[in-house]
């Protein structure tokens, strides 16, 4: 899985270090452009940046924003880094290697994810090219594929500015449990779960309380 990819109307360079961008993530960018107006100084997270195809559309659609885009893979980063480069706002995006939002500083308005959703007991029923050519720590989320969303809302919610929110895909099926875990931290609040193209629920959007 070595090329480009189209996501947002852009070609981003995709390698085996990372995701394929998927059109039901672009879902995401059509949320936060709807919570905030393109002039807005906001700061925002992409966790789990893989190809940078979220931190760099965002960066794209607002030139105002700051941005830190964090990874658990230097390989991931380094494509993410060249996407920037290639559309021009590597200079406006901070990559940094951590898991999840590990030793960034506090304060972001908007955070948004993909992370890994995919039960590891699925694997075997996966398609060929995903299953042996994408990172498996970018698909796979435990057990029950929860994992990293459990870490996602717990860091989140000490993340946030009272009222800043959380963007987070999800797999098929998930709306249930995931907006059962929302509801289990009390500082986040689930305002919306949107579907995607094919009217399958798939992002979540999350607020921190105030």
């Amino acid at each position: 899985m070595i090329g480009t990819r189209e996501f947002w109307g852009r070609d981003f360079e995709v390698t085996r270090d990372v995701l394929v961008p998927r059109p039901e993530t672009e879902l995401i960018v059509e949320a936060a452009l709807a919570l905030y107006p393109a002039s807005a100084p906001i700061r925002l997270a992409d966790v789990g940046t893989g190809s940078g195809c979220l931190a760099v559309s965002i960066a794209l659609e607002w030139p105002l924003a700051d941005i830190t885009a964090t990874d658990v893979s230097e390989a991931a980063l380094r494509v993410a880094a060249r996407n920037a480069a290639r559309h021009a706002v590597d200079a406006r995006i901070r990559f940094v290697h951590t898991s999840i939002l590990g030793g960034i500083p506090p304060g972001f308005d908007l955070i948004v994810a993909n992370p890994p959703y995919v039960r590891s007991g699925d694997r075997p029923g996966l398609s060929r090219e995903v299953r042996d050519y994408e990172p498996a720590e970018a698909l796979f989320g435990g057990p029950d594929g929860l994992d990293v969303i459990r870490t996602l809302l717990d860091e989140s919610a000490g993340a946030l500015v009272p009222g800043g929110r959380l963007l987070m895909e999800f797999g098929s099926g998930q709306d249930d449990v995931a907006a059962e875990l929302v509801r289990q931290r009390p500082l986040l609040r689930l305002d919306d779960i949107l579907l995607d193209l094919s009217g399958i629920p798939r992002t979540a959007v999350i607020s921190r309380q105030r």
